[in-house]
């Protein structure tokens, strides 16, 4: 893949116990001194996601924003897909069924 893409795959619970962590990881990527232009959050591995998980999603969007790039979601499960819907943040956020089905919208 791109050097413009990089991945993060948070794993189990996406909550309380786990957002602050997330944030950093996010963080740490977007202060790089060349950050890429896109950041692909798979959440294939995500089994729960409660609101401060999805508050964690709309920080780490803002902070690829800040440095004009963007955030997209792949492989969420029904439970998270859900949360999205009932939300809205699908208007918010770009989410696609698969990473696959990201990688192949890039030139």
């Amino acid at each position: 893949m791109s050097e413009q893409v990089k991945v993060i795959k948070p794993s189990g619970r996406l909550d309380v116990t786990t957002a602050a962590q997330f944030r950093r990881q996010v963080s740490d990527i977007a202060s790089v001194a060349n950050p890429p232009k896109y950041l692909l959050v798979d959440l294939q591995e995500i089994t729960f996601m409660d609101s401060s998980g999805l508050g964690a999603l709309v920080s780490a969007l803002k902070a690829l924003r800040n440095i004009d790039g963007e955030m997209v979601i792949s492989s969420a499960n029904d439970q998270v897909q859900m949360l999205f819907e009932l939300t809205s943040m699908t208007k918010i956020f770009k989410i696609y069924a698969t990473a696959d089905e990201f990688k192949s919208t890039l030139k």
